[in-house]
């Protein structure tokens, strides 16, 4: 397996079926662009396509310093449980601690059991303490 991070909008666009809609070409580029937002792509060799991708994006606070919030993990269903996600989330949190990051963390749908599974096979645990507010625009 293979993990690197992705660097233009053709790697992005390569890896739409693990995305929940396609990917915009214009959001893309901006994503690629924007300095603390980070997406790894997971591949079993080389020139295969992605079956797998992460991304993260730094949030930085004047009294915490930064911290990196997981935005978003995929895997292919037929690539699942074999340590794709783990291997994903690890490379995240190995890339947040480079940049100087105090923590990680990560929203999960109630009931994503192979989610959950994936994050806390990477160490990750559930504090109990969060529950997640939304605007819908």
């Amino acid at each position: 397996m293979e993990i690197r991070r992705a660097t233009t909008v053709a790697e992005i666009a390569a890896a739409g079926p693990l995305f929940d809609h396609p990917a915009r070409p214009e959001w893309a580029g901006r994503f690629l662009a924007a300095d603390g937002h980070h997406l790894f792509l997971a591949r079993t060799d080389a020139a295969g396509p992605p079956v797998g991708f992460v991304s993260g994006v730094e949030t930085l606070h004047p009294d915490k310093g930064a911290e990196m919030f997981l935005y978003e993990l995929a895997v292919a269903e037929p690539y699942r449980r074999r340590g794709i996600g783990r291997a994903l989330v690890l490379r995240l949190a190995a890339l947040a601690q480079e940049r100087g990051c105090y923590g990680m963390w990560v929203g999960v749908d109630a009931g994503n059991d192979v989610a959950l599974a994936a994050y806390r096979s990477a160490g990750g645990e559930d504090d109990g303490r969060c529950t997640v507010v939304t605007w819908a625009f």
